[in-house]
């Protein structure tokens, strides 16, 4: 299954210790056996028009990027490692790391510099929280505060927010006529066999996902109008109408590919995944025109910029580090030298 940024499960305060032995074991591994490998990047760039810097400010430095192993990171990996290039900078290739805390921990520990990541995923999933913050900007400064006593500095978030959503095709979106989650609950308690639902195993049994939205929206869905499903067939089984409605991510390029109507999440239960940087420490104080050089990439992105690079990639087969070299060219933050 696709590691993707969700909420932790709920767990027993008594199993984080263990959880944190878990986090650090694997820190230790990824460091003394060399499983985190990389290449260095080779782009001939240099800033663009839109940089938001004058001249070089990265040169001299040798500089580490890592991500996830799903699209999304890939390619905002490849976006971070090209626009350090541009402002000068060596840079080594780490990005496709198998797993959330793989990734985390390379950055934690210095094996890599900096990495895009998702504030939902640091509130829960690394820091132990489980109740979300609603407000965005909130969320990031909740993570940010308390992550610099890991040696982790989050700059400024962007507006991309992957997070889970419910879509139907655009047949079902007439029909039904329904335009957010509380209008769902409401079709459900009139006439429940019209609300078919096809979802991933796991999103199936969480508290964050379908039974804890069902409670907080008084969603009466009967099991067997439930269809469990790995995560590709969701989106097929979704736009040929198998089932009224498929729990996505709301950056996923297929939405967009299908014609997925995505359903406003309007009484904000699932979490927000807004993507910022993640940078070590040490690396930022050593090369403080990091931040300056990232910035005004990071406010650029957003979830329609998300679907249509992650599409490139996941319909249209396209190489992740081409396509964001692309998109960074389309909107002046670099040049070819």
């Amino acid at each position: 299954m696709r590691d993707h940024p969700r909420p932790a499960a709920r767990r027993r305060p008594g199993r984080r210790r263990g959880a944190r032995f878990v986090i650090v074991l694997l820190a230790a591994l990824l460091s003394a056996c060399g499983l985190v490998s990389g290449s260095v990047m080779s782009d001939n760039v240099r800033p663009g028009p839109k940089a938001g810097y004058s001249g070089r400010p990265l040169t001299g430095a040798q500089l580490t990027v890592t991500s996830k192993e799903f699209t999304e990171q890939i390619v905002l990996g490849q976006m971070m490692g090209i626009v350090f290039e541009a402002a000068g900078a060596k840079v080594i290739d780490k990005t496709s790391i198998q797993g959330s805390i793989g990734a985390r921990e390379a950055v934690k520990s210095g094996t890599a510099d900096a990495a895009y990541e998702y504030t939902g995923t640091g509130w829960i999933t690394y820091l132990g929280h489980t109740k979300p913050i609603v407000d965005p900007h909130e969320q990031w400064k909740a993570v940010r505060d308390e992550d610099r006593k890991n040696g982790i500095v989050w700059l400024p978030a962007s507006k991309l927010n992957n997070t889970y959503a419910l879509a139907l095709n655009s047949a079902n979106f007439k029909k039904l006529a329904v335009r957010d989650l509380s209008d769902v609950a409401a079709l459900s308690r009139k006439k429940p066999s019209a609300v078919t639902m096809c979802v991933e195993n796991e999103f199936a049994t969480r508290n964050d996902g379908l039974p804890g939205m069902a409670r907080a929206y008084g969603m009466k869905v009967p099991s067997a109008n439930v269809r469990k499903m790995t995560g590709g067939v969701v989106y097929t089984e979704t736009e040929k109408g198998t089932c009224a409605f498929g729990e996505v991510f709301t950056t996923d390029g297929r939405i967009k590919a299908m014609h997925l109507h995505v359903l406003a999440d309007d009484k904000h239960f699932f979490p927000n995944y807004n993507v910022a940087p993640e940078i070590n420490a040490e690396a930022l104080k050593k090369y403080p025109a990091i931040a300056e050089v990232l910035a005004p990439v990071t406010k650029a992105l957003n979830n329609t910029v998300a679907q249509e690079l992650n599409r490139k990639v996941d319909v249209d087969g396209e190489d992740p580090h081409e396509v964001a070299k692309n998109w960074l060219i389309q909107e002046g933050f670099i040049k070819e030298a």
